[in-house]
């Protein structure tokens, strides 16, 4: 068996990766119709709906489930995995996104002497996530990974 097969072949590792997949192209689709044009960093890039490492995370413990069963340690270290995750988003990160707003007001709209430290580009603002946001990626990764349930 190659190396490809091998990680195609692997239930819990493409359901992950096409909960992540799944949640930056409906992140991107709905980025585009909020604001009328395309930002390339929305594929990528964290914050926004839904949370794609929610999606990513809820996939992953679904899948080992289905895989090893409710009872295994692989489902254990997802599933705890994934409140880790999903709670940095609503807390950490989005306390985050809400100080880099702050400094960007402060440091572009009214610039200040600061020695000898400069901003070469704004501090990016979205990278946590509402609670709506990670129950949306979460409910996503879940469905992703029945979905590919099928297939396994």
């Amino acid at each position: 068996m190659t190396i490809y097969q091998e990680i195609t072949g692997n239930q819990v590792l493409m359901s992950g990766v096409i909960g992540w997949v799944t949640a930056q192209v409906l992140k991107t689709i709905i980025d585009i119709a909020l604001n009328k044009s395309f930002n390339p960093e929305r594929l990528t890039g964290s914050g926004g709906m839904p949370s794609s490492h929610s999606s990513t995370v809820c996939a992953l413990t679904t899948a080992s489930a289905f895989c090893y069963g409710f009872g295994s340690f692989e489902f254990a270290i997802s599933f705890l995995f994934a409140m880790v995750v999903m709670y940095d988003a609503i807390g950490v990160r989005q306390e985050t996104g809400k100080q880099a707003k702050v400094l960007n007001h402060l440091l572009f709209e009214n610039p200040l002497k600061l020695d000898t430290v400069v901003l070469q580009e704004r501090l990016k603002e979205y990278v946590g996530h509402t609670p709506l946001q990670v129950f949306a990626g979460a409910v996503l990764g879940i469905g992703i990974a029945v979905f590919m349930n099928g297939f396994y």
